[in-house]
């Protein structure tokens, strides 16, 4: 469902994704990980058409996503749970962008009660915690019932329940044929949930394999994904991450 190929994003002299290529299928939790500035969001903005590849190119379903009659349907993001106007309320954001795209109010509500926010619907954006905009958030990648759901630290701000809850809903979504891409600083929690991971370094794929795979493939005794994820990252490692696809 998502296919990058050699995508490379430059700003100025600076290369923050480099000839990055993985292909993302039906029924599979994808876990992005990475450390700050390794390209990680800028790979996902690129995916949904945010920022322009300088080079190289990114489909969902087979076109860019920027050219999907129904976008929405097709994928739901959350890069940026900040990203809503603090006055209106969570049902009159929901309600604004199902409007414009072409979704029942009914999915409005489907979509407050399940991320937990139909208690909240009416209260202003500007009044909820970390853990309420995170759900809001998910609430919005959800409202179009997407085939791909790609969420950027939905764990931030959650709970230990909360935590919980996002890990049954990306397993229960590639349990229905859908594909998700988590990315996450939350290493123990992503591997607990994703089938496969892809770690990038620098702009540069680094590893993408299971956790078994990753661990495998270490040259520690006794390694944690921890390790694995510093040596990588840092160039430490000496195993051949190719090897792992």
């Amino acid at each position: 469902m998502i296919e990058a190929r050699n995508l490379t994003k430059r700003h100025g002299a600076q290369t923050v994704v480099d000839d990055l290529s993985f292909t993302l299928e039906p029924g599979t939790v994808t876990g992005f990980l990475g450390p700050n500035g390794a390209g990680k969001s800028s790979t996902m903005r690129m995916i949904v058409g945010l920022d322009r590849p300088t080079s190289g190119t990114v489909t969902v379903g087979g076109r860019p996503y920027v050219e999907s009659p129904a976008p929405m349907q097709l994928l739901g993001a959350m890069i940026d749970a900040k990203a809503v106007h603090p006055a209106r309320t969570a049902r009159g954001h929901l309600t604004g962008l199902a409007l414009t795209h072409g979704i029942g109010r009914r999915r409005v509500d489907a979509v407050l009660e399940m991320t937990g926010l139909a208690g909240a619907a009416t209260k202003r954006i500007r009044t909820f915690s970390l853990g309420m905009g995170q759900r809001l958030g998910i609430a919005t990648a959800l409202l179009g019932d997407p085939q791909v759901l790609m969420l950027d630290e939905p764990v931030n701000g959650l709970d230990p329940q909360g935590v919980v809850w996002v890990r049954q809903l990306c397993r229960s979504f590639a349990a229905e044929g859908r594909t998700v891409l988590l990315s996450s600083h939350n290493m123990a929690e992503t591997a607990a949930t994703a089938d496969r991971l892809v770690i990038i370094g620098n702009g540069r794929k680094v590893a993408d394999g299971t956790t078994d795979q990753l661990l495998a493939a270490s040259n520690r005794r006794r390694a944690t994904l921890e390790d694995v994820f510093f040596d990588l990252t840092t160039g430490h490692t000496t195993h051949d991450a190719g090897a792992l696809r």
